[in-house]
């Protein structure tokens, strides 16, 4: 503990505070002459780093802490104003070097010893810094805050469009919003901070008038001086005490307004500056104009003749280097060598890839607007959204391989579908409310995603087909739907540690014990994908994380075998599995095995290296086409049903009907909630039910009552 409070404690946590005490001494302790001289070259020396710092910043957020440092800066200032008119006032009818020597510099050398012109001095500063520098900084920072915060808005929304489209990534989108928060708090800042100089030059009038009227009473009062040695004395020092003070106050007055009229740009305000002047055609008229004034008999030529002439010659040597040819790169590129291969030439990094016929690269087209672009976004978006991780980037190239209106879709360099489009054409898909007898015409294919009959029509036929039931769908919107469809049935291949590993560094922001409760121990990253991935596989979305993990943490204090794992967390999110395919309150279609035949399927055949039953190839078929035949009776339009076996039936009937009847939800009995009503629809190998309307059904989950026939 204590070596942890030592490194907090550095000397650089210890000068902020320490410069806060210091000031504080200045204003109540007596300071001798000689620390104030030091203080107030230490004042100069600071104004002027603010004032080159300001200078030498790229951007106004290079000096994001200025509004802070002309706080500090000012209560110096003003501190020393309090310190310097203590010792004026108490030494000052000894005149001469009694408050100092910079005071008496400035009064001595800077007005000559004339306090009246010291006066008219420090007025001119004042009118300089107030009406002019500290007034036009101000109102510049007034409405870049203004604009900054009307502007905030779009800059989040721009950021959130191009995180969407992958085009940053989720680190570069956090680091741009806290820029654009912190550029809205910094124009903020300095909307305020400008009264603070605004505020010290009205005091440094102020402390002008105490110290004359104070000195001129003091002197002739208690050091019985006559009115013109006092006024020598007190004013003069009290004059040379304001211009000490204004001479910093003007130089962060100037800082101010070099930082709020900023622009951002890669070069500092010199080489901004220098690099806009030098343009032979700013010169010339320069040259031009000075001449010509020259000339003019009452004018003085000494003058105007020569800065003339130096107009000329900037404008022939700014000319002559303009015309100069940009020098050759030193580090050209060398020419690529075609007996080298790279890894880049033969391997692809890209998880999901579209493939393209030439005959379709006009749907990425910068200049039409990438329609194809911003649809594949869209997919990725809703997959994204709808799993709950960040799905890989896809890609869209062009291939030789395929005809020219032809596509491919590309999952690990797996094929996993396609089809040939017409990018000049709608697809108007007939989805089963196609009126009869309709006269639309088109060239007639098959909907690529789901098989449904379509015609290519014309664009201009978009609106007829609409009337007549007809789904329209642009050539774009069919590889997206594609897409979607063919991802959106095995999202797991979207799922590798980089995704879970950003899944838990989400989850610990929240509920960092959680997250140590089971990752990397027991669970390594690699186990811990592997199992999300198994989740996904059966169908539950890990979009809401937190129960998953809570179930997990629990479950991992019992085993840490993953089939066991799955089947664990399964029964504890029974919920989220009935949930897709059942709308609350509403009775679940539900189809049973016979006894002796869910007998026949746990005792029979076992895989020797997973230990989970094998179903037999004919038994797996009459099942299957009985399933299926279900299914096809139910109709389109009906509930989905669900499969309900015992715990170690449910992973080979799962398989089986992932291929035969993918719709069908395979549940065990204990992944089955006890207050989910249930209808049972059929008995596979037992007696049939011949109306499901009339079936054995469960009421509603006020009173359970499962019949035993229906649970072997």
């Amino acid at each position: 503990m204590s070596g942890n409070l030592l490194t907090r404690f550095t000397p650089s946590a210890f000068a902020l505070p320490a410069g806060i005490l210091t000031l504080i001494c200045l204003m109540i302790v007596p300071t001798p002459a000689v620390l104030l001289d030091v203080f107030f070259v230490l004042n100069i020396a600071l104004s002027v780093a603010i004032l080159m710092a300001s200078m030498n910043a790229e951007k106004p957020l290079d000096f994001s802490s200025f509004p802070s440092v002309l706080l500090f800066a000012t209560l110096l200032r003003l501190a020393l104003n309090v310190a310097s008119t203590r010792v004026v006032l108490v030494n000052g009818h000894q005149g001469g070097a009694a408050a100092g020597h910079v005071i008496e510099a400035f009064g001595a050398f800077l007005i000559g010893g004339n306090f009246a012109v010291g006066l008219f001095v420090f007025m001119i500063l004042m009118i300089i810094n107030m009406v002019v520098v500290t007034k036009g900084a101000g109102r510049v920072s007034e409405v870049s805050a203004r604009f900054t915060l009307d502007a905030l808005p779009g800059k989040q929304m721009a950021i959130d469009a191009d995180l969407a489209a992958g085009l940053v990534t989720a680190d570069e989108a956090k680091a741009r919003r806290r820029e654009v928060a912190t550029e809205a708090d910094f124009y903020g800042s300095m909307d305020g901070a400008s009264k603070f100089v605004k505020g010290d030059a009205i005091a440094a009038l102020l402390i002008l008038g105490v110290n004359i009227i104070a000195g001129f009473c003091l002197g002739m009062i208690s050091h019985g001086l006559s009115a013109g040695d006092a006024a020598q004395k007190y004013i003069t020092l009290a004059v040379g005490d304001a211009l000490v003070a204004q001479v910093p106050s003007l130089l962060l007055s100037i800082a101010a307004a070099v930082i709020v009229t900023r622009v951002s740009d890669n070069r500092d305000l010199a080489g901004q500056i220098g690099g806009q002047l030098a343009s032979p055609g700013t010169w010339l008229p320069v040259a031009v104009i000075l001449t010509a004034i020259g000339v003019i008999p009452a004018m003085p030529q000494t003058v105007f003749l020569p800065a003339g002439g130096l107009a000329f010659w900037l404008w022939h040597a700014l000319s002559k280097r303009a015309q100069r040819p940009a020098p050759a790169a030193v580090d050209a590129a060398p020419p690529p060598d075609p007996g080298r291969i790279t890894l880049e030439d033969v391997s692809d990094h890209t998880l999901v890839t579209v493939e393209l016929g030439y005959g379709l690269v006009q749907l990425v087209d910068d200049r039409r607007g990438s329609p194809l672009v911003a649809r594949i976004t869209g997919v990725r978006k809703q997959l994204s959204q709808a799993y709950g991780f960040v799905v890989p980037q896809f890609r869209v190239r062009d291939s030789l391989d395929l005809s020219p209106n032809d596509y491919r879709i590309v999952l690990g360099g797996v094929p996993l579908g396609g089809g040939m489009i017409r990018p000049d054409r709608i697809l108007a898909i007939d989805a089963g409310e196609v009126r009869e007898g309709h006269r639309l015409s088109g060239d007639p294919t098959l909907d690529p995603s789901f098989g449904c009959p379509a015609l290519w029509i014309d664009p201009a036929m978009r609106d007829h087909a609409i009337a007549e039931g007809f789904l329209t769908v642009d050539a774009s919107t069919v590889i997206a739907t594609q897409l979607n469809q063919l991802l959106g049935e095995r999202p797991q291949i979207l799922l590798g540690p980089d995704e879970v590993r950003a899944i838990v560094e989400g989850i610990k922001e929240h509920s960092a014990a959680l997250v140590e409760a089971i990752h990397p121990q027991p669970l390594s990253l690699a186990a811990l994908t592997r199992l999300l991935r198994s989740l996904l596989e059966d169908g539950i979305a890990i979009a809401h994380p937190l129960p998953i993990f809570s179930s997990l943490a629990v479950a991992v204090q019992q085993t840490t075998e993953h089939d066991r794992l799955v089947e664990l967390l399964r029964a504890d999110l029974g919920g989220l599995l009935v949930a897709r395919v059942c709308a609350p309150g509403d009775r679940l279609p539900v189809i049973t095995l016979d006894a002796q035949l869910e007998g026949a399927i746990v005792q029979g055949l076992v895989d020797p290296v997973t230990g989970q039953p094998v179903i037999e190839p004919d038994l797996a078929r009459t099942i299957g086409e009985h399933v299926a035949g279900l299914v096809a009776q139910r109709g389109a339009g009906a509930p989905p049903l669900a499969l309900i076996a015992q715990p170690r039936a449910r992973r080979a009937l799962a398989a089986l009907l992932r291929l035969r009847a993918p719709s069908v939800l395979v549940l065990s009995i204990a992944e089955l909630p006890t207050s989910q009503p249930i209808e049972v629809v059929a008995v596979i190998g037992g007696p049939a039910v011949p109306d499901a309307s009339r079936a054995p059904a469960l009421p509603q989950p006020d009173v359970i009552s499962q019949p035993e026939s229906a649970f072997a």
